[in-house]
């Protein structure tokens, strides 16, 4: 089954049916836990809890079979499918793998070509170690038999420990002082711009307020997902000078989860340029909550091509 979403309207809904949980995987009360966040016990895969609109429906997965997934959502768009969608895609179905004591801390992605919006994604997981306190997971997403992106994922049973954030959040602009943004692909989350620490270029702002305009609820690694969803939304590289065509398009992508957030309140990503060579560029960042909790960090590679110098027209010929 295949659910199409149009995001001119920021409307829309996903659902499927599957094989059943593969043994091992996250379940709650005898069920796979995304059907239990959708309200009942069959075999949808997937749903980022309920009441959360759009976004439980881009991030819906079906069982296929052990270890295997797809997102049947087709999203009406000219433009290649949204890199943080598949990852929070990918780390949904990585996260089904593994015991419902462990949650994501980290993942790291990488982009091989460009998806298409108007094909299912099918991931296919695979098991590298469950330890005492770990388990790793690796993950391919493909689109007709052909793999466009790759992922590891980590999960650890939280311990405890000492909690200290070395670093404050940085100044930004409280949400209800910053003006409203808009991002067109994105229509189902509400926007804020505060004053930008960085240059900025080509729309893509280096520092933003997100907050989706129906609250995600859910398990911690649901909420993973959705932070995981908006942690590829801009760059920070959009306002370093020198980027031809196709600046900032995601070659690798890695985000570290640092303390569990739920997703129904403002967050701000924050993000650094630090350097471009080679035909690439690379920033890192942080996602706050709106007191100044670090609650995940993040670090891109991007291209960063050079601006091509337009061709010279030949000289007409004498007496033309």
């Amino acid at each position: 089954m295949t659910t199409e979403t149009d995001t001119g309207t920021g409307h829309g809904t996903g659902s499927g049916t599957g094989t059943g949980a593969a043994e091992g995987s996250r379940s709650e009360g005898g069920v796979t836990a995304a059907a239990a966040a959708a309200g009942g016990a069959g075999t949808t895969a997937a749903a980022v809890g309920t009441g959360a609109g759009v976004l439980a429906a881009l991030l819906a997965l079906t069982e296929t079979g052990e270890d295997r997934f797809r997102a049947d959502v087709v999203v009406r768009e000219p433009f290649p499918l949204y890199g943080g969608q598949v990852a929070a895609q990918a780390l949904l179905a990585t996260g089904l793998t593994v015991s419902a004591d462990r949650i994501p801390h980290s993942l790291h992605a990488s982009y091989l070509a460009a998806g298409d919006t108007s094909r299912a994604v099918d991931f296919r997981v695979e098991r590298d170690r469950d330890g005492h306190f770990f388990s790793s997971r690796r993950v391919t997403a493909e689109q007709d038999g052909k793999a466009f992106f790759t992922m590891t994922a980590s999960f650890h049973r939280p311990a405890r420990g000492r909690d200290a954030q070395l670093e404050p959040a940085p100044k930004a602009t409280p949400p209800d002082d910053s003006a409203p943004f808009d991002m067109a692909r994105l229509p189902w989350i509400e926007w804020r711009l505060p004053r930008q620490a960085q240059p900025w270029g080509r729309g893509l702002p280096t520092r933003v307020w997100a907050r989706p305009r129906e609250g995600v609820t859910g398990t911690p690694l649901l909420q993973a997902c959705a932070l995981a969803y908006v942690s590829d939304v801009s760059t920070g590289v959009s306002g370093v000078e020198g980027g031809g065509r196709g600046a900032g398009i995601t070659l690798d992508h890695s985000l570290w989860f640092h303390r569990p957030a739920r997703f129904d309140s403002w967050m701000l990503l924050d993000m650094v340029p630090r350097t471009v060579a080679h035909g690439r560029g690379w920033y890192s960042g942080g996602i706050y909550s709106a007191d100044g909790v670090l609650v995940a960090s993040l670090a891109q590679e991007t291209l960063f091509p050079p601006v091509r110098k337009p061709k010279s027209r030949p000289e007409a010929a004498a007496g033309s």
